[in-house]
């Protein structure tokens, strides 16, 4: 289960997205199923029944809280505990539980670990800027065709912001660069992944990036006297699909009327990177030694590094039903 990403925390979809009704949502090739157990509540369950394997996204909450599986009505808790087996009375219960994840609600965001035999895991690291009190977040979603560590170096990449981006944010870059132009990009390892700067002609404009392992990119755009943030959370949904939510923070025009227009800036600056990085194939990066790189491709090739000693060939045993403990599942108040 979980191939090439086990084992760690991931966001898996916004808050808001978690309405009344259970969804399905595919994460590294699984399916899951995101449900409301009760109000202020939310948990995340394998999206199969352990009954015959029915989509447990198919069926519905109770009043209760339970989710009931469409096929034959068995009913779960946000645990994964079965409670009710229809025209069952002497069903052992403990025995027929379906698998649940460990789940946060942190911010706006919906965390889950993707190990299901671990239910209480440590928490995640993340941006202080994706659930800081006071902050103004605009969330922009997007489904790319690619292999998510495509994305995500991408995110990590400098050099390509004048070329890519030449009539957005690297419109400025552009125009100052020259033929003799040299970037200088530099890592500096964190707890959680990495920080990076790139400085143009000796030239530091205050910008960084951070890497949160596994999947997360926070761009500091320098405003003085403001916060302003740009986050990529870049989720593998199923083989060749890419699942990317954008979120900007800010502390200024915090007025829901203007999330339209961070919206649209956000959608545009993320099409001119889909077109690129789709172009390259539905593969997972390859190995460095694979390809030629130069000095400025610093932070994508520790990206790299990163995903194939710790990440690519991790996994979890996939076992019986019902034989995990009850993963924690989140309140959102």
């Amino acid at each position: 289960m979980f191939a090439g990403f086990a084992g760690i925390w991931t966001p898996l979809l916004p808050l808001r997205a978690v309405g009344t009704a259970p969804r399905a949502v595919a994460l590294a090739g699984e399916r899951l199923v995101v449900f409301r157990p009760q109000r202020g509540q939310v948990a995340v369950l394998l999206d199969r029944c352990p009954h015959r394997g029915a989509a447990l996204s198919l069926g519905r909450v109770t009043a209760q809280g339970l989710l009931e599986c469409p096929f034959h009505g068995w009913q779960f808790d946000g645990h994964g505990r079965n409670c009710h087996v229809p025209l069952n009375p002497e069903a052992k219960l403990s025995r027929l539980s379906a698998q649940a994840l460990a789940v946060r609600v942190l911010g706006d965001l919906v965390w889950v670990y993707t190990d299901p035999t671990r239910p209480d895991p440590p928490p995640p690291q993340l941006p202080e800027a994706l659930h800081a009190a006071g902050l103004a977040r605009t969330y922009l979603e997007r489904n790319w065709r690619c292999h998510w560590t495509r994305a995500m170096e991408n995110m990590l990449d400098s050099p390509h912001l004048p070329f890519v981006h030449r009539r957005s944010i690297g419109k400025a870059l552009a125009r100052q660069m020259s033929p003799q132009s040299r970037m200088e990009v530099s890592w500096e390892a964190t707890p959680w992944g990495g920080r990076t700067r790139a400085v143009v002609d000796g030239r530091d404009n205050g910008a960084f990036l951070e890497f949160y392992r596994p999947n997360v990119m926070a761009l500091h755009i320098p405003v003085p006297g403001r916060h302003l943030r740009i986050h990529a959370l870049v989720i593998p949904a199923e083989a060749g699909r890419t699942r990317l939510i954008i979120c900007q923070s800010r502390d200024f025009a915090r007025a829901r009327w203007m999330n339209p227009l961070f919206s649209w800036m956000n959608s545009r600056i993320a099409g001119e990177d889909r077109a690129v990085v789709e172009s390259l194939g539905s593969d997972e990066v390859p190995p460095a030694a694979d390809q030629a790189s130069v000095a400025t491709d610093r932070a994508t090739l520790q990206f790299r590094k990163y995903y194939f000693e710790s990440l690519r060939d991790s996994s979890v045993q996939r076992g019986e039903a019902g034989a995990c403990a009850p993963a924690q599942y989140s309140s959102t108040s």
